[in-house]
């Protein structure tokens, strides 16, 4: 694997060029995004979305998760994505033909997978998305898992109370953190990033054992009423290498250490956290657990 190539989508110095941003997103979408799948299957399955389900994603991506609830037959979708325009970018392609009379075309034959719900996404808050014609939400989403960065069960509080007010009475809201550590191997792969890029660096990686009740905690917070829980498999695999480091530096999580030292160091050292994981093959397999909470709003 050239170092090279991964450092063109991520710079290690100066501002990151659009594009970049744009690379690291196509990356976010077609390798990393698709390692959640089984997450949102279950999730899905379990709460019955389909035929009137009326969803708001909260951090949606570039759109995989609205997607595959516009397949099982939502009514109405909206996805809020204020952290990367890149990724929204992406959702509007998976989600929004360009042309009304495509749109509407694509709606009636179903080739889109939305199914003819109706689909909004924004860059802006949730509320945003919304007008007084604008039926409440019966599910509420936020697949992004916490337990990395610093401060986010705090933007994940704040992020649920705002969209509280979207949804119906006992509308199911989903949380979602990292499993235990021993269950995680990504964790090991993630110190990379917090040993680079330490807080006397300025870096924002926080990585600590996940406790048990760490989403109820941010439910209750976010004046939520916990109402069941589960544990889903999502292994992280990649094809090679390369592949790995494209897709874990796509989640953001080592820009910091990236900018703490320089992307050949981060490629070096994350590339022999991953040596452990590499099969006879050369594909990369990291099982993983992550936990969500299923919660009511009042």
């Amino acid at each position: 694997m050239t170092p090279t190539l991964v450092r063109q989508h991520l710079p290690h110095a100066g501002p990151t060029s659009r594009a970049d941003l744009d690379a690291r997103a196509r990356d976010w979408s077609e390798i990393q995004e698709r390692m959640l799948v089984p997450l949102y299957e279950a999730v899905y399955e379990r709460l019955d979305v389909g035929a009137g389900t009326r969803l708001l994603a909260l951090g949606c991506g570039s759109g995989l998760a609205l997607l595959m609830a516009a397949a099982r037959g939502a009514a109405a979708l909206t996805g809020s994505e204020p952290s990367s325009p890149e990724r929204l970018a992406l959702a509007r392609e998976r989600l929004l033909p360009k042309e009304p009379e495509e749109r509407a075309a694509r709606a009636r034959a179903g080739s889109d997978g939305s199914g003819g719900a109706d689909i909004r996404l924004t860059a802006r808050s949730p509320k945003d998305a919304a007008d007084a014609k604008t039926p409440a939400y019966d599910l509420v989403t936020a697949f992004e898992p916490i337990g990395c960065r610093a401060g986010d069960a705090d933007r994940l509080a704040a992020l649920l109370s705002e969209a509280k007010p979207l949804a119906v009475r006992g509308a199911a809201v989903v949380l979602v953190g990292w499993g235990p550590p021993e269950r995680c191997a990504t964790s090991a792969v993630l110190r990379v990033a917090a040993k680079l890029a330490d807080p006397l660096r300025g870096g924002t990686v926080r990585l600590r054992p996940a406790l048990r009740d760490d989403l109820e905690e941010v439910a209750g917070r976010a004046g939520l009423r916990p109402d069941g829980s589960g544990r889903v498999a999502c292994p992280f695999g990649y094809a090679d290498v390369e592949s790995a480091l494209k897709g874990l530096l796509s989640t953001g999580l080592f820009d910091a250490a990236v900018s703490a030292t320089d992307q050949a160091q981060v490629d070096k050292e994350l590339t022999e956290a991953l040596h452990p994981y590499r099969r006879p093959d050369g594909t990369v397999w990291m099982p993983n657990v992550f936990r969500y909470l299923i919660a009511r709003t009042p």
